[in-house]
Parts: C-alpha cells; sequence; structure tokens
C-alpha cells in the first residue's frame, strides 16, 4: 500500500510518487511506496543506511529501479535522463566549479554551455540578489563563507525554476544560526513558487522549522508518515521517537521552538 503525504490543494509544484519501487547495491537492499502531495515541504528522516539519500537519487535519476515506477507528476521518469527531469537537486557539497565565478556557476542552471543573452543575465543577477548575494558575482567559489557557497547553489535552483527540489543535507555542515538562515530562506523560495521539496536531514529542529510533513526511513522501507506536527507530539510513531532519543513522550524543547510553516 501506497502511503501519501499531504493534502491535495492545487499546487505549483508536481506530484512524486514511489510505486513500488525497488533498489539495492551490495548487501543493502530498499524498497519504496510513498506518495509525496505536490508544493509541500517534507523532511525526510531516519539512521544512516536506511536509504534517505538513495530515496533522492531515485528521483533525480542518479540511481535506477530495479522494479516498480518513479512518477513526477502523471509522467513515469524511469527512463528519463537526470538532466531532463523537472527537478533540481542540492548537495551537501553544492557542486559548484572552483574554476567558475558565482554569477557563472548560477548561469550553468540556464544553459550548461554559458551561452547566455541578456535577459539570462539579468535572470541570474536577479537570482543572486534573491539569495543576498549581490554584489559578489566575480567571486570564485573558494572566496566565499560555506553559507554563501549554498546561497549561489539555491540561486541556481531559482534559476533553473523546476517544480521538485531535493536537498540532500545541503546545511549539515554550518553552523546552527547559519543553518536556520539557509532553512528560511528555503522556505521563503517555497512560499514565493510553492515548489514540491523534499530534504534530507538528520536534525529534528530542521524538521520542525519548515517541515509541513515528514517521512521516516527504517531498514531500507517507508516506516512512517505524515503531517510533521504529529512526529513531535505524544502521538508521535515510536520508532521515530526512539530515533530522536525521546525519553517522554514529547520531544525535549520541542514547545520552544516554534516551526515556521504550517
Amino acid at each position: 500500500m501506497t502511503a501519501t503525504i499531504g493534502d491535495t490543494a492545487p499546487h505549483k509544484g508536481l506530484a512524486v510518487r514511489l510505486d513500488g519501487v525497488a533498489f539495492s547495491y551490495g548487501e543493502a537492499s530498499f524498497r519504496f511506496d510513498v506518495a509525496f502531495t505536490a508544493g509541500r515541504i517534507t523532511a525526510i528522516m531516519g539512521p544512516s543506511g536506511s536509504g534517505k539519500s538513495t530515496l533522492l537519487s531515485l528521483i533525480a535519476g542518479f540511481e535506477s529501479p530495479e522494479a516498480g515506477r518513479v512518477l513526477i507528476g502523471d509522467d513515469d521518469v524511469g527512463k528519463t535522463a537526470p538532466s531532463a527531469r523537472p527537478v533540481s537537486m542540492v548537495f551537501q557539497e553544492n557542486n559548484l566549479f572552483a574554476h567558475l565565478s558565482v554569477e557563472a556557476n548560477v548561469g550553468l542552471g540556464r544553459s550548461p554551455s554559458l551561452r547566455l543573452g541578456d535577459a539570462d543575465r539579468v535572470a541570474v543577477a536577479e537570482a543572486l540578489a534573491r539569495v543576498g548575494l549581490a554584489g559578489k558575482e566575480k567571486r570564485l567559489p573558494r572566496e566565499l563563507s560555506g553559507g554563501e557557497r549554498q546561497r549561489v547553489a539555491l540561486a541556481r535552483v531559482l534559476l533553473r525554476d523546476r517544480p521538485v527540489l531535493l536537498l540532500d543535507e545541503p546545511f549539515a555542515s554550518l553552523g546552527p544560526a547559519l543553518r536556520d538562515d539557509m532553512l528560511d530562506l528555503v522556505a521563503d523560495i517555497h512560499a514565493e513558487r510553492a515548489m514540491t521539496v523534499l530534504f534530507v536531514t538528520h536534525q529534528p529542529e530542521d524538521a520542525r522549522r519548515i517541515g509541513q510533513d515528514m517521512a521516516f526511513l527504517d531498514e531500507g522501507a517507508i516506516a512512517a508518515v505524515g503531517p510533521a506536527v504529529d512526529f513531535f507530539d505524544r502521538s508521535g510513531p515510536d520508532a521515530f521517537r526512539r530515533y530522536i532519543g525521546d525519553r517522554g513522550g514529547t520531544v525535549a524543547g520541542s514547545q520552544h521552538i516554534a516551526r515556521k510553516r504550517t
């Protein structure tokens, strides 16, 4: 039975569904049946090795299922190249080219050959301004802080303007305050564009901050899904509460951290 997350209201994003998807490498095997409703922010959590990054890679097309279907919107994208899928992805290492300037790295989102017209250059400048990097267009990645490099990656996402955004722990190496700033920026971009956002995190506070829904993975499968707020109260899934070390039925300190999006 496929688990479905979120509501059914119309959105600009596209629904994502993994229908009986099976995948394995080495001794690790995974099976995913889950549907993510369009236009929602879903936090994906679970122990190391449970399949979080594998789930995103199957959606993005970096891995191919051995069985089952990956659907984005109404389309089975199982045989579609990653570059042709309606998906953008941001990794922890941000995937910037060290020899290219900030504006060139962002411009790759519009043209892999960097053949940019005047309208494209305006769009690059607008995307950089949106993420707070106006004036740093000519800098190289090594001249930026970690948070600024991730802002470059998000600016490239804005330029690509795809309906599905995948985030594989892109802010894990940042300090708490800077990570919160980046999460808020993702939430603000989502509020503007209503794309479908799936983000992997090991931090419960990240899910509380911007997550609308949650999917908890365990032993290579979807163990629990539902509204994020439900995971942090007394009715939350037992496996999730054990994972985060909950001892009293409610996540310690959660009442002091306001969720920014519902």
